[in-house]
């Protein structure tokens, strides 16, 4: 017997789950699409191809373009604050250093490079921008909350707030850094001193 594929296995569930389905295989096609070939090279159609619906079964889902690509950055974004939650499931983590590695791994992705391509091009969209900026907002509050849990930091004392939001606005330029060139041994060696300044600064 051949193997079936996804399109047909989705055929076969029932009507809601199939819609979900769908939905789900055109927000991660479009995560691809955007880290792939940027904001320009992202069409609706380009994604109805690869997701394989067709483009008013796309339009269906995501009316306008800004809806499709939005919704898919805050699909992963969301998968991946479940992801990270999920490699500590018992809290705040001893070895900082697994923590502070596992938030530098959240900016060195295909999320990542999907998301940069949407703040571009919201930079220079109207019609875009204010649904990048308050997703990033919310985005950015969740992965702090995480960050602070893990790390089991007490933001009541004085320059611990600010010490986790160094810690992200590191791990992003560390993200930005990967797009060129994937210096992996410079990450780790960052990594390790940001885990002990962590330690230094949080007690």
């Amino acid at each position: 017997m051949g193997a079936v594929n996804t399109a047909d296995r989705v055929d076969r569930l029932p009507k809601q789950d199939r819609s979900r389905a769908t939905r789900q295989r055109l927000l991660e096609a479009a995560v691809a699409c955007l880290a792939e070939h940027g904001w320009a090279g992202s069409t609706v159609s380009v994604v109805a191809e690869r997701a394989g619906v067709s483009r008013g079964a796309a339009q269906h889902h995501f009316p306008t373009r800004e809806d499709l690509f939005t919704a898919a950055v805050e699909y992963v974004a969301e998968e991946r604050s479940t992801a990270l939650r999920a490699l500590f499931p018992e809290g705040p983590a001893g070895d900082r250093r697994a923590v502070v590695a596992a938030l530098v791994d959240l900016y060195t992705g295909p999320l990542f490079r999907a998301a940069l391509h949407l703040w571009v091009a919201a930079s220079s969209e109207d019609q875009l921008r204010p649904r990048v900026t308050e997703l990033e907002a919310r985005v950015g509050r969740e992965t702090h909350r995480i960050a602070v849990d893990l790390l089991g930091a007490d933001e009541s004392r004085p320059g611990v707030r600010e010490t986790v939001q160094g810690l992200l606005d590191m791990a992003r330029g560390l993200g930005l850094a990967n797009l060129l060139t994937d210096d992996g041994p410079r990450r780790e060696r960052v990594v390790g001193q940001w885990a002990a300044l962590l330690d230094a600064a949080l007690g």
